[in-house]
């Protein structure tokens, strides 16, 4: 068969492709090998990798299982998980050693896609252009040069294992080599989703260049068949038990980001919004792949500010485009194979399900353009038909067309440097970029620099006025400017359209209860507690303003609520133990000593140390009679704190009562030298000393 017959030749041109191959890893090593140098963002990388426990613990056990049991950053991707674990086993927070693992995965994606299409149509150097284009684009950049988009380099590996295993299959179907098709379409969808779309692609593969079935018998042009000759119905049952599975992982990613909250909202964007930035952002992201400059990487949703004719132009171009390749079918059957690859490997990210605030995002191309490049491989040729030197001018072109992607790569991998780089470049590329200035503004606070990341802020509430995050962060800005007014404006606005809102109801409470508004404050905070109810922090502050009111009680739950929240902080266990003393006092006062010492003894069940306790419950003991305890909890009170004056007068009184009067004389004479006018042991050395002579 002529399958065979492709591959024959494959292997006479071994040479070429060896060359071509160790041609594509260099290119693709030159311009993304500066990545060995780059920072990690602050654009998830923190959430994948720098603060993720899970991951920095290298590859555990515990690891393993929370990769596979629980969804994170809005996704369900174990098989990623598990990578960067491997990655963090290995080079640990080495940032470039992770930068550097994800180029290694785009080249063997380069390479893999090269010898697919090639052993798939047998033509050489257009499938050598469509993996170069593949490689070399500058739109794939933020998939490479992104630690925390490894999901997308790994999927489209075990994407283009899936279909190796394919053609396998379809060159001698058998159950055993099906097999291998499952498990690594399942790996891909492990890794990331986007892998719901490929038995879709692998039906248009039946088509062209497989030539599995025919329309008619004038469907192709050359009329070759590459592989044994199926139905279409036959085509379709063997993609019924990939289907199955991409439903099941579409459900996982759909009700994974559903629960977090990041699926927007027909409330902030209405099917028609989304419908009509679908169809511009299809065209956009064509216009990107002819002209890529400007790129960023975050371009902020335009809602329903699209001008009518930009979305008619749009429709009108894409149901042009459509009805052309179809009306070409017969005699150009990859118009119509890439076309629908692009426009349908597209679909799961276009906007239609809106994940974010982003219209579109140049990772999303990272699979789709290859469709685009295909028909650019097979299209150019065939148009220049018969030209004089067209294969001198097709050779130069590309050549000259790859040499200047790859310039145009290397330079958008230069503002992946850093955080700052990054965003200043998206910034600049894209006008209004809110979402640029409010990464810098949060640089620039987290370095102490408050007047430029205020500044910052303000740009965004100028671009986005209702944007409740940015009315937090800048009010939290405020706040460590010491302008507390201004940042209770915010956090009340923030909590005007959101009441639950926690952070907004955390600092306006702190910045009430720094007033002494505490019953603002108290308010604020409950309303808080009722979003995390496990906040060490708010019950700490409960707590603080509690006891500020001599309110005790409430203060000593809340600050035992917090220490069993965060058992560890000496600061907390220090204030709570100084309640339960405080507390015991008031008791004391009242009489209630069985009380009083109760808490007393609480107190000092918490903090050990505290000399002020034992010195009260000493007091306590007295009361009661119980003198040899009491002098137990005088003599620690002592030891603690030498110069503690009314555990040493009690301790004093104690001996002299019990007829030690040269313990007692002294101890009556240190209180003295630490407190001159202390009267009651003046009056009784006096009288000791009087006694004795």
């Amino acid at each position: 068969m002529i399958f065979n017959r492709v591959n024959g030749a494959c292997q006479s041109n071994i040479y070429w492709i060896l060359c071509i191959c160790l041609a594509l890893a260099l290119a693709t090593v030159a311009v993304y090998w500066q990545v060995r140098h780059h920072e990690f963002i602050d654009f998830d990388d923190d959430e994948y990798i720098t603060e993720n426990n899970h991951v920095l613990e290298g590859l555990t056990q515990q690891g393993v299982i929370w990769a596979f049991t629980k969804s994170h950053s809005n996704n369900w991707h174990p098989l990623t998980w598990l990578s960067h674990m491997v990655d963090c086993q290995l080079f640990g927070l080495d940032a470039g050693a992770h930068h550097l693992t994800n180029v290694f995965f785009h080249v063997a994606n380069a390479i893999l896609l090269f010898l697919l299409i090639t052993r798939m149509t047998g033509n050489l150097w257009a499938s050598a252009f469509v993996a170069a284009a593949f490689a070399l684009h500058p739109i794939h950049v933020e998939s490479v040069a992104w630690a925390s988009e490894r999901k997308d380099v790994l999927s489209t590996f075990f994407w283009l294992l899936t279909t190796w295993a394919y053609l396998r299959y379809v060159q001698r179907p058998s159950m055993i080599r099906y097999v291998p098709i499952i498990i690594f379409f399942i790996l891909g969808l492990l890794s990331k989703q986007m892998l719901v779309t490929l038995p879709f692609v692998l039906f248009l593969l039946d088509y062209w260049p497989l030539r599995r079935f025919i329309l008619d018998d004038k469907s192709v042009c050359d009329n070759k068949q590459t592989v044994p000759a199926v139905s279409i119905k036959r085509c379709v049952l063997e993609k019924l038990p990939l289907l199955f599975l991409s439903i099941i992982a579409g459900l996982i990613v759909f009700l994974t980001q559903q629960s977090s909250g990041i699926l927007r909202s027909t409330i902030q964007y209405s099917l028609i919004c989304r419908v009509e930035n679908a169809l511009v952002a299809y065209v956009e992201y064509i216009g990107k792949m002819f002209w890529p400059r400007h790129l960023a990487i975050f371009y902020p949703h335009p809602g329903d500010t699209l001008p009518f004719w930009q979305i008619a132009g749009s429709l009108l171009l894409l149901v042009s485009i459509t009805v052309g390749v179809i009306w070409k079918l017969r005699r150009r059957p990859y118009l119509a194979v890439g076309w629908f690859w692009y426009l349908g490997t597209l679909v799961p990210v276009i906007g239609l399900v809106q994940v974010g605030n982003q219209a579109l995002a140049d990772r999303y191309t990272y699979i789709p353009f290859t469709g685009l490049f295909i028909i650019i491989a097979w299209g150019i040729p065939e148009l220049l038909g018969r030209l004089f030197y067209r294969k001198y001018i097709i050779s130069l072109s590309a050549a000259v067309l790859l040499f200047s992607l790859g310039l145009l790569t290397y330079a958008q991998v230069k503002h992946w440097q850093n955080s700052m780089t990054l965003h200043k470049h998206a910034m600049q590329a894209v006008p209004d970029n809110w979402a640029a200035h409010h990464a810098i503004a949060r640089i620039y606070q987290e370095a102490g620099d408050l007047d430029t990341a205020i500044k910052h802020y303000s740009e965004v509430l100028r671009i986005v006025p209702d944007f409740m995050p940015l009315r937090v962060n800048i009010g939290v800005a405020l706040v460590e400017q010491g302008n507390l007014d201004e940042a209770a404006i915010h956090f009340a606005e923030v909590l005007r359209h959101e009441p639950d809102h926690y952070e907004a109801n955390f600092n306006l409470g702190t910045i009430l209860a720094s007033k002494g508004e505490f019953p603002r404050a108290i308010a604020h905070f409950k309303k808080a507690l009722e979003v995390e109810p496990d906040s060490y922090e708010l019950h700490h502050k409960l707590g603080a303003i509690f006891f500020q009111q001599g309110k005790l009680k409430k203060g000593i739950e809340h600050y035992t609520e917090a220490l069993r929240i965060q058992p560890y902080s000496q600061t907390l266990r220090w204030e709570l133990a100084i309640a339960h003393n405080k507390l015991g006092i008031a008791l004391a006062k009242k009489a209630q000593l069985d009380q009083a010492i109760i808490h007393f003894t609480e107190a000092l069940a918490i903090k050990p140390d505290l000399a002020d306790a034992h010195s009260n419950l000493g007091r306590a003991l007295t009361l009661q009679g119980d003198i040899d305890q009491a002098l137990t909890h005088y003599y620690k009170a002592l030891e603690l704190n030498p110069n503690l004056v009314n555990a040493r007068f009690c301790l004093a009184d104690i001996l002299a009562r019990q007829g030690k009067k040269n313990d007692a004389i002294e101890n009556f004479r240190k209180v003295l030298e630490i407190e001159p006018d202390h009267a009651q042991s003046r009056r009784a050395l006096q009288k000791l000393l009087k006694n004795a002579d």
